[in-house]
């Protein structure tokens, strides 16, 4: 027998994980946007959906959370919960953790790695944590087989997820298999880039729909500009991947997913030419857009030059989405107000009939557009608590 037939049959005689009982799971999401994740995941097939702190808990069956992890563009991580228990010490941690059947999870021919929280507990330290646990795996499929899978903290096959909070551990396997906003696309960028899914967050917080013209013309290394290309072509965010974590699931039906996947790429649509376009006053910015968008089908319906927005002539009827830069990409300008307060005469002068959205990392860097929002919403970036601004140009 194969390791995965071996691991397969111990799978059908030990108790279900905890994900299988409920169909229960659990997506990591960027605070405050948990309500508009819930709206995306429940257009995926998501029921049961409950906004919370930092995630949307919801239920699922087999089909939706492939498509849910294959195309939803906002959540960062989606877990699929194992088991469950109170751990008041890393001696029970250990012990409980060896009851797991990680043989039909990971086996020894596939790496692993473990990303560990803790908070309120007694175990005060998630890489001790971390370690205690991946103890209990390697032993207990040493014990089982005589040998043991490797680590692999940058790529690993199985990615296991350890949450303990007021002494209450929840081990969960990412059925993504890795950070979602790592689409696969931006290879080439620039100082602090945007993340991709802050990106699909604006771009949704928007209302765009592909129905008029976009442009951001301050685009970097194009990562505002990929993430509408996707959401207007129908591009799910999961195209350049080829394994996710929920292959690795003891039930997972290989044939079932190979259909799956060529109906939703057949969903993908031309984008027409010119209809979103971008444009930064760097040179390298914009060869590193242009690569980074070359990855993408139909990428290359997306219109880029080199030019300072001040040599912009207008633009009309349409939607602007920009991030402006800050620090060192502020360039030749030698200062940031002059770059925001220039920026608020352009949209103001010759953006007739438009709207136009401005994320900043920094919320203070909004009083320095000089014109008045329609509204304001917190949207983190990273480490940043960033503010979108909601301008309407008349």
């Amino acid at each position: 027998m194969t390791e995965r037939q071996v691991a397969w049959t111990t799978f059908l005689n030990n108790e279900p994980y905890l994900y299988q009982e409920h169909r229960s799971f659990f997506a990591q999401v960027a605070h405050p946007i948990e309500e508009m994740a819930g709206e995306e995941l429940a257009e995926l097939g998501a029921t049961n959906v409950d906004p919370q702190y930092r995630g949307v808990q919801f239920s699922a069956d087999a089909e939706s959370l492939r498509r849910i992890v294959y195309c939803a563009r906002i959540p960062t991580r989606v877990m699929a919960p194992l088991m469950t228990f109170d751990c008041h010490s890393d001696k029970y941690l250990y012990k409980r953790a060896c009851e797991m059947d990680w043989m039909s999870l990971i086996g020894v021919s596939r790496t692993f790695a473990i990303f560990a929280t803790v908070s309120h507990s007694r175990i005060t330290h998630s890489k001790y944590a971390a370690l205690k646990l991946k103890d209990a795996i390697v032993d207990t499929i040493r014990n089982e087989v005589g040998s043991r899978p490797d680590v692999d903290r940058h790529d690993p096959d199985v990615s296991i997820n350890l949450h303990i909070d007021n002494n209450r551990a929840t081990v969960s396997i990412d059925v993504a298999g890795r950070s979602m906003h790592r689409r696969g696309y931006r290879l080439d960028s620039l100082e602090a880039p945007l993340q991709e899914t802050v990106a699909a967050a604006i771009i949704r917080m928007s209302g765009w729909k592909g129905d008029v013209p976009l442009l951001d013309p301050m685009c970097g290394s194009g990562t505002i500009l990929a993430e509408a290309m996707m959401a207007a072509a129908n591009i799910p965010s999961g195209i350049l991947h080829d394994n996710f974590g929920f292959q690795q699931l003891p039930d997972h039906d290989a044939a079932a997913w190979k259909a799956q996947r060529v109906e939703i790429d057949a969903a993908i649509k031309p984008v027409k030419q010119g209809l979103i376009s971008g444009s930064d006053i760097e040179s390298e910015a914009v060869k590193f857009a242009r690569r980074n968008l070359a990855r993408l089908p139909h990428g290359n319906s997306v219109s880029l030059t080199t030019r300072d927005f001040d040599d912009i002539e207008s633009f009309k009827d349409g939607v602007i989405i920009t991030n402006p830069p800050y620090g060192l990409r502020i360039g030749h300008r030698n200062a940031i107000q002059p770059l925001f307060k220039g920026f608020g005469d352009f949209l103001k002068q010759r953006c007739t009939n438009s709207t136009a959205y401005i994320y900043v990392g920094k919320p203070e860097l909004l009083k320095l557009v000089g014109l008045r929002t329609k509204w304001k919403r917190e949207l983190v970036n990273g480490a940043l608590e960033g503010r979108l601004a909601k301008y309407e140009l008349y």
